[in-house]
């Protein structure tokens, strides 16, 4: 290809270990562009093969076809076929080979939904994009903010870790690095439930597990926190309150045994110093001050929030 991404120039490489949850990404660019020279029902077709050594001693060669089917220009049909899950995590790997900061994310974005997107020209209102393009932006949002792309507060060390983990990780573990997963635990919903990454979910009477690969962290509301303080847990008549403590405890030691390599377990609570884990992760769609008095479930934040960072995306590409 005329653009290199990576390792390029070549159709072998060499890898130092592999391991089943090892994950390689391969960019590919269409040779010959000019329309109707492939038939839509054409089927394309990939081969890879793995040389390694098994434990044995033997070596080994497998062999991995895959097809994929062509199209013509047809945006439909490229909006159907596109993993928003996936493009996320390959656009987040480039820019780390890279080393691109938020700009070249926001030129891409932009040109993605002002191709994809339906709209009308300098009419916001009109804009609307596709489901299988919907969650795109807000993970682009999420990358943004990451530790992949903003150093700051970050020793090289663990910018070259982070960005060392994300090239051989799946999907899903590359997705929660890029938007952390947020449990909340409350005495009304029973079990745990998946909660927005947003700071509206900062209440005072829930339990949050946020795990973002590389932190595990359990936070407490205000209300829950004092009531810790007070010792209602070691009380018999409190049990209810007791096992709501051990629910996020049980989870966070599942996901610390599962995992490698193993994530830092943090226990905060809301005004706590270790509570930046979350509060930098969230989206800050609010202030958190109210009638001139600032709580501690409040993020102070200059980063825009997601719905702003939406709105001004939509102007651009609407934009003639």
């Amino acid at each position: 290809a005329d653009t290199e991404v990576g390792e390029g120039g070549t159709c072998q490489w060499i890898v130092g270990a592999l391991d089943k949850k090892t994950t390689m990404a391969f960019y590919f660019e269409i040779a010959n562009q000019q329309p109707n020279v492939m038939p839509p029902s054409k089927q394309g077709y990939l081969q890879f093969q793995t040389c390694y050594c098994h434990p044995s001693g033997r070596k080994r060669l497998r062999v991995t076809t895959v097809a994929h089917r062509y199209t013509s220009s047809s945006m439909t049909d490229i909006t159907a076929g596109f993993d928003q899950e996936a493009a996320a995590v390959l656009v987040a790997r480039y820019a780390v080979l890279r080393c691109e900061q938020q700009e070249w994310v926001d030129r891409m974005l932009i040109r993605l939904v002002s191709t994809f997107a339906d709209f009308r020209k300098d009419d916001p209102g009109s804009f609307k994009l596709a489901a299988e393009l919907a969650m795109f932006p807000q993970f682009m949002y999420h990358l943004r903010r990451s530790s992949f792309l903003q150093t700051f507060g970050t020793s090289p060390d663990e910018t070259a870790y982070y960005r060392t983990i994300i090239f051989r990780e799946n999907t899903l573990n590359s997705l929660v690095m890029i938007q952390p997963a947020l449990l909340q635990y409350s005495f009304e919903e029973g079990p745990p439930q998946p909660v927005l990454l947003d700071t509206c979910s900062l209440k005072t009477d829930v339990i949050l597990l946020m795990d973002d690969f590389f932190h595990v962290v359990i936070w407490r509301g205000e209300k829950i926190q004092a009531w810790y303080d007070l010792g209602y847990q070691d009380k018999e008549e409190y049990a209810n309150f007791k096992a709501l403590l051990q629910a996020p405890a049980g989870d966070a030691k599942q996901i610390l045994a599962d995992r490698f390599p193993v994530p830092k377990f943090v226990q905060t609570n809301a005004g706590g110093s270790q509570a930046r884990f979350v509060t930098s992760k969230v989206n800050p769609s609010s202030a958190g001050v109210s009638s001139g008095q600032i709580d501690a479930t409040a993020v102070i934040t200059d980063d825009v929030s997601c719905k702003a960072f939406m709105e001004h995306l939509i102007k651009l590409a609407v934009k003639s």
